[in-house]
């Protein structure tokens, strides 16, 4: 405890060394990952990252959350909420492919935040995303039960959950069946990632054969436009309606960053992932907007029901059997989903470990099946427990919030590294840039929340779109200006993002304004998750790095001892690169 509160007292020195302390791309992938004791095994292929991303995200967005939102947010127009919603995951998979591409490791937002903007921003990114995936899987766990008593003809999706009195409402529904889940799915993925993968693959393949039971039997036996007119018109609650609904929905794109965490364990990681998180955001768009209009045509947007919305409406048009079909389905596609969400989660936890951020036994990957198996157990253990007694409205929003917050950093980070850190642009030019793009989307947002004149949007949308076509022009001039005095072009990446600095600019905008139609309790309930983050990293996380920078020696005996990679005579090189 003596040494402990010495630390302690040196906490502002420690902070100002370590907060802005960055990694390359070179340490993460050759020296930091060497943390974990055994390699990763490469055996996914592009297709399996696909599946991965499309059984990722399918099961989460039409099953859980169309049915809330279209009856009580968007109306008939939640097709167009995901539209929105769609182009902007769009935006930011392709901001993280680019990252993906060029630092290649497990630790996904948390990895390209460290090496772009220093440890601290890069921690909250990976605790902010580690918060959304811990309680999106416990309430998709909990959705899992609701669907799988439609399937076998049970007529309260409630009717598995245990009431308990005393407790709040919202946390007295006790769901043992998705604790059961949760926990064999943990069994599962420390087993092996492979066999998880295969498992996914044929899981999501008649996952997506039921959807287009769904699609094409709801638009035979629906109202057709009918449905989507009456009673109110296609927006009962106005173009905010859509837009607020846009950021619930955004809770249904969750999965597609799983693929970029599983960048150490692909063959051909330049070519795979841009195929594998591309292809999965533009496909499960298509299926969401489809599933989504399917649903209001079959049933009013007002007699839409929030639990097993799908199961219900083919009992209501006269298909009970129907009923029992989409229950199985999407139970199925909801164990697809949990399976790719679980699996990422555990490696951003575990390349977090390796960061010494938390205690390091969580970075172990086993030997023999080399998987991260202590994260896998103890975050397994932790949505089980939320998903016990946490209703999923409760989590919903706040899930929205911290997904959108971490998109909107990685849009800068890749901005900032593209134009400063590999290319020519002065940090302050491209710094000035992302705060005046950042304030005029805050601008811009709060006055549509506000109800103003729409003359206000207009010119905040002018001048954002003035502000990055004037950077753009200054970069270009600057990158000119440089190639032709060294008389070659720089450089490209593996993969970029193409006609930049736009669909980044584009994200960062969107994300903002998005994160602005949220609820102020979701606010309120990040405000105090921050709190407690920083207070973990300010008492442990920035005295343990700080501790581990200072015993580089140890870190190299440790690493010399754990993996044969790395030979005798490379060990003063491994030395002087650890920080």
């Amino acid at each position: 405890m003596s040494k402990y509160f010495h630390s302690l007292s040196q906490t502002p020195h420690r902070l100002k060394s370590r907060m802005l302390a960055t990694w390359t791309p070179d340490q993460e992938v050759n020296q930091v990952r060497l943390r974990s004791g055994a390699d990763m095994k490469r055996k996914l292929r592009w297709f399996d990252l696909v599946s991965l991303g499309v059984g990722g995200m399918l099961g989460v967005g039409v099953f859980v959350t169309t049915g809330p939102v279209a009856r009580d947010i968007s109306g008939p127009a939640v097709f167009i909420s995901y539209m929105i919603a769609g182009f902007s995951a769009l935006l930011s998979s392709l901001c993280y492919t680019e990252f993906s591409v060029n630092v290649p490791v497990a630790g996904g937002a948390f990895s390209y935040l460290r090496v772009t903007f220093g440890e601290f921003i890069g921690y909250f990114g990976g605790v902010n995303i580690l918060l959304e995936y811990v309680l999106s899987n416990a309430a998709v766990a909990r959705s899992f039960t609701e669907y799988m008593c439609t399937a076998i003809g049970v007529s309260d999706p409630n009717a598995w959950r245990v009431k308990v009195i005393g407790l709040a409402k919202g946390y007295n529904e006790l769901d043992f069946p998705a604790v059961v889940l949760v926990l064999l799915l943990t069994l599962c993925l420390c087993h092996s990632t492979k066999e998880s993968s295969m498992l996914n693959l044929v899981m999501t393949v008649f996952h997506i054969i039921f959807f287009g039971f769904v699609i094409i039997a709801g638009f035979c036996h629906g109202d057709g436009v009918k449905a989507l007119v009456e009673p109110r018109g296609l927006t009962p609650y106005g173009a905010r309606g859509v837009v607020n609904g846009a950021a619930v929905v955004y809770f249904s794109y969750i999965g597609y960053d799983t693929v970029s965490t599983l960048a150490e364990e692909i063959q051909n990681p330049s070519f795979s992932l841009p195929v594998g998180i591309i292809g999965s955001v533009s496909v499960v768009s298509v299926l969401y907007c489809l599933m989504s209009l399917v649903l209001c045509v079959m049933v009013p947007y007002n007699e839409i029901s929030k639990s097993a919305s799908y199961a219900v409406a083919f009992r209501r048009i006269g298909w009970g059997w129907a009923g029992n079909v989409v229950g199985a389905g999407a139970s199925l596609g909801i164990v697809a989903s949990l399976l790719v969400a679980m699996l990422g989660q555990a490696r951003y936890l575990c390349v977090i470990g390796r960061a010494r951020l938390v205690p390091s036994w969580l970075a172990k990957v086993h030997p023999s099946t080399g998987t991260p198996l202590n994260a896998t157990l103890f975050l397994g253990i932790c949505t089980a427990t939320i998903a016990l007694f946490t209703d999923l409205e409760i989590v919903m929003e706040l899930i929205s919030l911290g997904t959108l917050c971490v998109f909107y950093l990685v849009a800068n980070a890749l901005l900032y590294r593209k134009y400063t850190l590999t290319g020519q642009n002065a940090p302050v030019h491209t710094l000035s840039f992302l705060a005046l793009l950042s304030s005029f989307s805050l601008a811009f947002s709060l006055w549509w929340k506000l109800n103003k004149p729409w003359w206000g949007l207009t010119l905040f949308i002018a001048i954002a779109i003035a502000v990055t076509a004037f950077f753009q022009y200054h970069t270009w001039s600057i990158s000119s200006t440089v190639s032709k005095n060294l008389l070659r072009p720089s450089c490209p990446s593996k993969w970029s993002v193409p006609f930049m600095p736009w669909p980044a600019a584009a994200s960062v905008f969107l994300n903002v304004f998005l994160t602005t139609t949220l609820k102020t309790l979701s606010f309120q309930r990040f405000a105090i998750w921050t709190c407690l983050v920083t207070m973990f990293y300010v008492l442990y996380g920035v005295h343990r790095t700080y501790e581990a920078e200072e015993m580089g020696r140890v870190d190299v005996v440790e690493i010399h001892v754990t993996s044969t990679r790395v030979q005798p005579d490379k060990l003063d090189n491994v030395q002087m690169a650890i920080p």
